[in-house]
C-alpha cells in the first residue's frame, strides 16, 4: 500500500533538519493512536463534535519535537478512529502562547458571533504570556476566545482578549465551558493553583465568578490542571463528575488525573465524600477531558504520556500520542460513585479479524500482528499474568496479583529505558469491583498497552520502547489458566 513522505527531524538543538522518512511507520510509531506527524504534542484541546465531524485540537509546537511557544493543533475523524492532521488553528500572539482550554457549539447564538444565520463554534483557552512571566509578574495566564463560523476550520479571535484576567494568580489556566441549560448560562471551570475555580457567563465573553473547590481536599503533590465538569444520571440521580489533572504527585507519583464526585448547583460543586481516586493508574495518561456537543456520551481523551520523561522520550520526528478514545461513565459501588472507562465502539471498525481459544496452553505462543486487543472473563478473581514478548528477548507482563487485589504492568523488560532512570518499573492498579467474576480488555499498540478491568473500573494506560514490536502471547506457567479468550488483529488508522 502507498505511504505517504515526510522529512524526518533529528533533534539538534532542538530544531528541525530533513531527510525522506515515511510518515506513520517509524520505530515507535502508535498504530491504532493519534499522534502528529511530527513536533511535539501534549494535551487534547477544544474536544468538540459538529455536524458528523469530531475535532480534537492539541497543544504543538511545530519546530521541535521538545516543548515551546504553544499552537492549537487539529485533528477531525468521522468516527473518533480515523483521524486526519489539519493545519493549525491558533497561533500564539501578543497575548501569549495559546495553552489548554475547550470549545463549545453556541447553537443559541448566546456570543453574537455569526449572528443567527451561522452557528459558532467557540473556543475558549489560556493565553500565557512568556515575557510577563519572565519578569516575575503574576498576571501573564488569561483566558481568551476564538470563533469558527465554518465549523471549526478557520478560527478568528475575539478583538475584546482576553475575557477573563487573572486575579494575581500565576497558575490561572486550562478552561473547561459547558452549558449549564437549568439556569440558562455557560459554567467555565479552571484551574487555579491547589483548586479549581468555577465561573458563569451569558455570552461567553463577561465572566462572574462563582466559587471554589479543592484546597486541602484530594490530591496536592503538585500543581491542578486541566479540570473538566460532567454530568451523569446514576439511580435516577444526578451525579456531577469533576475531572482534575495533576503534575507532580499522580498516582504513579508523576503526572495523573484524579477526579471527585458530587453534586453542582449551577454556583457550587459539593463532593460526596473526600476520598481520592484516580482516572488512571498506569503512569501514561494525562490530562483527559471530554468531547463536548456528544449528548448523553461521555467521551474522554488524555494525552498518553508523562511529564517525567514526555520529552526525553525516543522518538523522532514526533513526541507523543493520545489515548483511545474512552466512553466516560458513572458506577455505583457501596456507597461509592467511580468513574469507568472503556474503548468506543468504534474499535470494531479497526477489527481484521478475531480468533477464540478456549484456554491457551502455557508452554504455547501465540502469534501476533499489529496492534492487538485481547478480551477474557475470571470466573473468580485470580493471579494471573500475561507476557508479550519479541524476537529481540524483551517482553511485557500485564496481569492480576491477588494477594495485592490490585492489576498490573510490568515494564521492566519491555525496551528502552535509558532517557529515564525510573521507567522501567512495575505499576499497579487497585481493583475497585467487588463482583466475584472479573472482565479484562487489553489493547496492545506498537508501543503501548491499555488494560480495562470490570468494565472500565480500573484503568491502566503504559508506553515502552522495545527494539522490535511485540509479536508473541503467552499465559506465564504456575497458575489457573486463563479461558475464553478472544483476540482480535486491528488494522492501522494509518493506512
Amino acid at each position: 500500500m502507498p505511504r505517504q513522505t515526510i522529512c524526518l527531524i533529528f533533534l539538534i538543538t532542538g530544531f528541525l533538519t530533513c531527510t525522506a522518512q515515511e510518515a506513520y511507520h517509524e520505530p515507535y510509531r502508535l498504530q491504532i493512536h493519534f499522534s502528529p506527524k511530527t513536533g511535539w504534542m501534549n494535551d487534547p484541546n477544544g474536544l468538540v463534535y459538529y455536524q458528523g465531524v469530531y475535532h480534537m485540537f492539541f497543544q504543538y509546537y511545530p519546530d521541535s519535537t521538545v516543548w515551546g511557544p504553544m499552537h492549537w493543533g487539529h485533528a477531525i475523524s468521522p468516527d473518533l478512529v480515523h483521524w486526519k492532521q489539519a493545519g493549525i488553528a491558533l497561533y500564539p500572539d501578543r497575548l501569549g502562547y495559546i495553552f489548554s482550554g475547550s470549545a463549545v457549539v453556541d447553537s443559541s447564538h448566546t456570543s453574537g458571533f455569526g449572528g443567527k444565520k451561522k452557528v459558532p463554534l467557540v473556543a475558549i483557552f489560556t493565553q500565557h504570556d512568556p515575557g510577563r512571566e519572565k519578569a516575575g509578574l503574576n498576571n501573564f495566564q488569561n483566558q481568551s476566545i476564538a470563533y469558527s463560523l465554518d465549523g471549526g476550520n478557520r478560527w478568528t479571535k475575539y478583538t475584546g482578549n482576553p475575557v477573563l484576567k487573572t486575579p494575581g494568580l500565576k497558575d490561572f489556566r486550562d478552561p473547561k465551558v459547558s452549558w449549564y441549560a437549568e439556569q440558562k448560562k455557560w459554567i467555565l471551570v479552571l484551574a487555579a493553583g491547589d483548586r479549581v475555580m468555577f465561573y458563569s457567563s451569558k455570552d461567553l465573553k463577561s465572566w462572574e465568578k462563582e466559587s471554589e473547590f479543592g484546597s486541602g481536599t484530594g490530591a496536592h503533590g503538585g500543581v491542578w490542571e486541566c479540570p473538566d465538569l460532567i454530568p451523569f444520571e446514576v439511580d435516577g440521580k444526578k451525579i456531577w463528575l469533576l475531572l482534575v489533572s495533576i503534575n507532580p504527585g499522580g498516582a504513579q507519583g508523576g503526572s495523573s488525573t484524579q477526579y471527585f464526585t458530587g453534586i453542582f448547583n449551577g454556583h457550587v460543586f459539593t463532593p460526596s465524600d473526600t476520598l481520592t481516586r484516580w482516572a488512571d493508574y498506569g503512569p501514561d495518561q494525562y490530562a483527559g477531558v471530554t468531547f463536548s456537543n456528544t449528548g448523553k456520551e461521555k467521551i474522554f481523551l488524555g494525552w498518553m504520556s508523562n511529564w517525567q520523561y514526555g520529552t526525553a522520550v525516543p522518538t523522532l520526528p514526533w513526541r507523543s500520542a493520545m489515548t483511545i478514545p474512552r466512553t466516560l461513565g458513572l458506577k455505583k459501588i457501596g456507597q461509592n460513585y467511580y468513574a469507568s472507562m472503556m474503548p468506543v465502539k468504534a474499535l470494531e471498525k479497526l477489527v481484521v479479524k478475531t480468533v477464540s481459544y478456549k484456554q491457551i496452553p502455557q508452554e504455547k505462543k501465540l502469534n501476533l500482528s499489529g496492534p492487538t486487543r485481547i478480551e477474557f472473563k475470571l470466573a473468580t478473581a485470580h493471579s494471573f499474568s500475561l507476557i508479550f514478548s519479541n524476537p529481540a528477548g524483551q517482553m511485557l507482563r500485564a496481569g492480576y496479583d491477588e494477594g495485592k487485589n490490585a492489576f498490573f504492568i510490568d515494564r521492566t523488560r519491555a525496551g528502552r529505558s535509558d532517557f529515564y532512570p525510573g521507567f522501567a518499573t512495575i505499576h499497579y492498579g487497585p481493583r475497585i469491583a467487588q463482583s466475584k467474576d472479573v472482565k479484562i480488555t487489553l489493547i496492545l499498540d506498537q508501543a503501548s498497552l491499555e488494560l480495562f478491568a470490570d468494565e472500565g473500573l480500573t484503568t491502566m494506560t503504559e508506553i515502552f520502547f522495545p527494539d522490535q514490536p511485540f509479536t508473541a502471547l503467552q499465559e506465564e506457567p504456575g497458575g489457573k489458566q486463563l479461558t475464553d479468550i478472544r483476540i482480535s488483529q486491528l488494522r492501522s488508522i494509518w493506512y
